[in-house]
């Protein structure tokens, strides 16, 4: 299948996708097919909602424009013109093994997959079963060639070339072994940091708390701890970040604070907390929910080292520029297409097998 008839097709799907970009869908007289998918997809919305407490309908939004603003024809033909595409290989099979743990997290894999030239064969998370296979199906609408290159599978994952799995730490070992005879990307835990200077703007914090917050801090872009200099005073931070109080009504994410307080009150920790959000210093990168950890610095330069040798540990540095290679406040969770997981280029590896 031509690269650009798959570029056109997952444009006409960003186009569909741009109707539910707010709580309340808006349907358009000009998408293609919406009289057969507009209904069903707000259905599937609701089911995934109540399917999986984590997956609000803010959060469904937050996601779902996302990826419509990524789905245009000019960012997808920009990201792919990068790279020389073979168009005389064989197309393969590759497996894509999904994470649930924030809503469409496996996308950008299977759409790497479909640009590639190659068949897709997904097992999703039993946390995310309701969207990716309802897009699927207007992709499938769209241009049938491209749905006979996408399989979903419930049971042992078989006839493939080449996975992509996603998991922690702990079946990424299982992984590893399993696809041991197979080209693979296998991706563990990873967490994001923010470095602050104590010089930040109260923009600078409220943006970071969208770093902090959205999808209650679970994806591996969220912020889940920070750096701060000798002496910080978090004053400044927990004014800006207030405005997430609402987060604490709901159930499953103030269960875990809730439970996590008790814990580090019966451990008799050193904690902050404002009411939804407790701040711990600890070594660690990944904290629990409605947890932040932090650690103090002295120097800059060795905090840069630290970070660099520690690297495979991080998914990405959130800082107002101090370091150089890291991004700005607000925008962790708006990756682009080039911003690859784990700094690992899945289109490259997917054109070489």
């Amino acid at each position: 299948m031509k690269l650009q008839q798959t570029i056109t097709a997952f444009v006409a799907l960003g186009n569909f996708l741009s109707q539910f970009t707010n709580t309340q869908a808006v349907k358009r007289d000009d998408i293609t097919a919406n009289d057969l998918f507009f209904d069903g997809f707000k259905q599937q919305l609701q089911l995934a909602e109540q399917h999986n407490g984590w997956f609000t309908k803010d959060n469904l939004c937050f996601a779902i424009s996302s990826w419509s603003k990524l789905l245009t024809h000019d960012n997808i033909t920009n990201w792919a013109s990068q790279y020389t595409f073979n168009t005389t290989s064989k197309p393969k099979t590759v497996a894509i093994i999904m994470a649930g743990n924030i809503p469409l997290v496996g996308f950008h894999d299977f759409l790497s997959v479909l640009i590639s030239g190659h068949s897709v064969l997904i097992k999703q998370s039993s946390n995310d079963t309701h969207i990716l296979p309802y897009l699927v199906s207007y992709l499938a609408y769209i241009e049938p060639k491209l749905g006979s290159a996408i399989t979903f599978t419930e049971g042992k994952l078989q006839h493939f070339d080449a996975v992509i799995a996603t998991g922690s730490d702990n079946t990424a070992r299982y992984f590893e072994y399993y696809f041991k005879d197979k080209p693979a990307i296998v991706r563990k835990n990873r967490n994001a940091v923010a470095v602050l200077t104590g010089n930040e703007a109260k923009t600078d914090l409220e943006h970071l708390s969208e770093d902090i917050f959205r999808y209650y801090g679970l994806g591996c872009r969220n912020v889940s701890k920070l750096f701060v200099p000798k002496g910080y005073n978090f004053d400044a931070f927990f004014e800006a970040v207030y405005k997430w109080h609402p987060i604490i009504n709901r159930i499953k994410y103030a269960n875990n604070y809730d439970y996590n307080k008790a814990i580090y009150l019966m451990s008799e920790f050193d904690i902050l907390e404002n009411g939804f959000l407790m701040i711990k210093e600890d070594k660690s990168y990944a904290s629990p929910i409605a947890t932040l950890f932090y650690e103090y610095y002295d120097n800059i330069d060795v905090l840069k080292a630290r970070l660099e040798a520690d690297t495979e540990q991080i998914q990405c540095v959130i800082a107002n520029g101090v370091l150089g290679h890291n991004i700005a406040f607000g925008t962790s969770q708006n990756p682009q297409l080039h911003d690859y997981a784990d700094g690992v280029d899945t289109l490259s590896f997917l054109l070489k097998i």
